[in-house]
């Protein structure tokens, strides 16, 4: 499974709530098994620059690649690319390149 995280910046904080319509956009193309958009709570302690993440998982590269072929998506950066000052983007393989500690129980 490829875990797809996508974090962004607004050029102006007033057009964050754009963003988030914007990039809502992308929960409905299908090929994801499960997609999140949300607004950075900015709760760390030491750096709150983040604006806007999105999460998303895939069964595989296949999936991932007709996510970003999707009409939706070109739509999607149509209306956020203006309004974004960063975008940093990871994707990474949690079967193959996770490193997992311990669970933490809770009660």
């Amino acid at each position: 499974m490829i875990r797809h995280i996508v974090l962004f910046t607004a050029k102006n904080k007033a057009d964050i709530d754009q963003m988030l319509d914007g990039l809502s956009v992308l929960t409905t193309i299908p090929h994801a098994r499960r997609l999140e958009v949300a607004r950075n709570r900015k709760a760390d302690q030491l750096g709150n620059d983040i604006d806007v993440v999105v999460y998303g998982e895939f069964d595989n590269e296949t999936e991932l690649a007709a996510y970003k072929a999707h009409d939706l998506y070109q739509e999607s950066i149509k209306r956020v690319r203006p309004l974004r000052e960063l975008r940093f983007a990871a994707d990474y393989d949690i079967t193959a390149d996770a490193r997992f500690g311990p669970t933490v129980k809770t009660s």
